[in-house]
């Protein structure tokens, strides 16, 4: 008996509404359960888990989709936010790239979609997170500092103090989404895999 397949443009349908569900959970989380830390030199940096979604969607989605859906979700909360503001354009490169670099390892290189075996899948997810969110802890803290020097015309030490306090706090939150995406990750993939929707 042959597995029936689903159209083309059934299936893009299905990631693009996939995508703004991964989008809006995206904001929310990042809008409503961050922490604001104030940072020495003058503006903010923030203790949230809104990245482990991101990452989330990625897997689930791929690394184009999950990207995008956090670029958009986390994008449109700087944008509504006068603190963040400024950082949109930086907040969405910076989350799409995340999400790429997750779709790399885990569907390029992992192939987790095409395996059953749960420690490959467990082994792949967690390099891929640990890729993502550890391209963050790298990429954040330097692109934030040419940003905010040579985009926004900071003095370059207090560049350099925002770049400290964003280092930190990004770590922190690699941290916690790790643990939070391997535990809602190998929780509902065998139920969404069953219900066919990844």
């Amino acid at each position: 008996m042959s597995v029936e397949k689903k159209p083309k443009n059934l299936i893009t349908i299905q990631k693009i509404a996939q995508t703004a569900i991964m989008a809006a959970v995206c904001f929310v989380t990042f809008t409503f359960l961050q922490i604001k830390i104030p940072t020495p030199a003058g503006g903010m940096t923030s203790l949230h888990i809104a990245n482990a979604f991101l990452v989330l969607a990625s897997l689930y989605l791929g690394g184009m989709y999950g990207g995008l859906a956090g670029a958009i979700g986390m994008g449109i909360a700087d944008v509504l936010d006068p603190i963040y503001i400024v950082e949109a354009p930086l907040t969405f490169v910076l989350k799409l790239t995340i999400g790429l670099v997750v779709g790399l390892v885990a569907h390029r290189i992992g192939k987790i979609n095409e395996s059953t075996d749960k420690d490959h899948i467990f082994k792949w997810t967690l390099l891929a997170t640990v890729a993502g969110l550890g391209y963050n802890v790298i990429m954040n803290p330097v692109l934030g500092y040419f940003y905010k020097w040579i985009i926004l015309g900071q003095p370059q030490n207090a560049a350099v103090i925002f770049t400290g306090w964003t280092a930190i706090a990004t770590f922190v939150n690699a941290v916690v989404s790790t643990i939070l995406v391997m535990f809602i990750y190998m929780g509902t993939r065998p139920i969404l895999r069953r219900l066919n929707m990844i």
